[in-house]
């Protein structure tokens, strides 16, 4: 973990952190309002500082994390992981939601798209019917 003492930027630490693949990403995720920084919305520039907390919303995920390190460099997912503490009651909602969407995919419910073969015979059967 390279401490740097001072302030990093918030893009640059959540892609040092690996919650973002690029930077651009990033600053788009901070621009759409999907980080908060102690309660409010940041730009991506803001200056974080050690015990910062930050609300991350990436994709269907939720993360409330508290910063425990600085780094301006995306390193090791190891040392990425040292950067921040996730609170447990967080860490606990995440794995709920994903048993969720795990149980979801395996009821079989399938959204509505193009019938595939066998449905379209079925239909083509039906129609002959009536």
């Amino acid at each position: 973990m390279s401490e740097i003492p001072g302030k990093v930027r918030l893009d640059k630490w959540l892609w040092a952190a690996r919650f973002f693949k690029t930077r651009a990403l990033a600053t788009e995720a901070i621009n759409g309002g999907h980080v908060q920084l102690n309660g409010s919305r940041p730009k991506p520039a803001r200056a974080l500082q050690l015990g910062d907390e930050l609300q991350i919303v990436r994709g269907q995920e939720r993360f409330h994390i508290t910063v425990l390190g600085l780094a301006e460099r995306r390193g090791p997912a190891s040392v990425a992981q040292q950067l921040y503490e996730e609170s447990e009651q967080s860490r606990q909602q995440r794995q709920e939601q994903a048993e969720l969407r795990r149980l979801e995919a395996a009821s079989g419910l399938r959204s509505a798209g193009r019938p595939d073969k066998k449905g379209r015979r079925q239909i083509h059967r039906f129609k002959q019917m009536t």
